[in-house]
């Protein structure tokens, strides 16, 4: 058999071990043990449980390096496994997990990246995976609506300070408090009080919060909601669209082989009467 053909079939076999549920869901159990250990080790513990931890940390940096190595291997285009964030993301925080933690200089870097251990649950799950890359493709629409909120923050903040600053100077003394205590209103955090507090000296200032509240957590958060719903089914519909052409292109693969046995097999026989018919 020939050497690409070997090459070929190894690493087919090697992107079925990658993508079985077996393989994912040993990952996912040994990113889970990792979270739990981090936890852990925040408490007070005894020594041997300590040392306990730290053999399994071990272990799980261990595991994680030889994941990526294989993952590495499983990829048919090398060149292309770092195009992926995803990959960078791991590689680096797998990478990072290799400092060792007697190391005074790095010890927090290593600490650090030994929490982010956790987020690579994101890159195994394709789910979160999807929902991630969902909001982060909804990031520049979330981004205007983000300043048309704050222009509706420093408008009603500029008001709420020149209405309301000899009610309570603690909360309307300045725009920048102002604006703190609208992000308290708009979060419904005891905002009745401060409406309360004003409506003494302005009785008709529940309009003030009334409109400010309708804008703010009605319609600008719906809008906020709407733009994550509107990517999300964008994404969700190039993934079908992928999925089935990707379908596709392994039916018609498929058909062309089959096609190809069959010229052969067709080929055999002629081959085989015409042997026959000269003797």
């Amino acid at each position: 058999m020939p050497p690409a053909t070997l090459s070929s079939s190894g690493s087919s076999a090697l992107r079925r071990i990658e993508s079985s549920r077996l393989f994912q869901g040993a990952v996912i159990a040994i990113i889970i043990l990792s979270a739990l250990t981090i936890g852990a080790k925040t408490y007070e513990l005894s020594p041997w449980v300590e040392r306990s931890l730290g053999v399994m940390d071990t272990a799980i940096t261990v595991f994680f390096l030889l994941e990526i190595l294989f993952r590495f291997a499983a990829c048919p285009h090398k060149r292309r496994f770092f195009l992926d964030g995803w990959n960078i993301f791991d590689t680096i925080v797998v990478i990072g997990s290799l400092i060792p933690l007697d190391n005074s200089e790095a010890v927090l870097l290593g600490r650090l990246l030994r929490v982010f251990r956790v987020l690579r649950l994101v890159s195994v799950v394709p789910e979160l995976r999807f929902l991630i890359n969902s909001l982060l493709k909804a990031i520049p629409r979330m981004g205007y609506i983000a300043l048309l909120m704050f222009i509706i923050f420093y408008i009603y903040a500029a008001i709420g300070s020149m209405f309301f600053a000899d009610t309570d100077e603690e909360l309307w003394g300045d725009v920048a408090i102002a604006m703190l205590t609208l992000f308290r209103v708009a979060t419904f955090e005891d905002w009745t009080d401060v409406m309360y507090a004003t409506m003494e000296s302005y009785p008709l200032s529940w309009i003030y919060y009334l409109t400010f509240i309708f804008l703010t957590a009605f319609i600008f958060l719906n809008m906020m909601v709407g733009a994550i719903l509107g990517v999300m089914t964008a994404e969700q519909n190039a993934r079908e669209a992928q999925q089935a052409h990707d379908e596709r292109d392994r039916i018609v693969q498929q058909l062309d082989e089959v096609q190809h046995q069959l010229r052969a097999l067709t080929a055999a026989v002629q081959e085989q009467s015409g042997t026959r018919q000269r003797e």
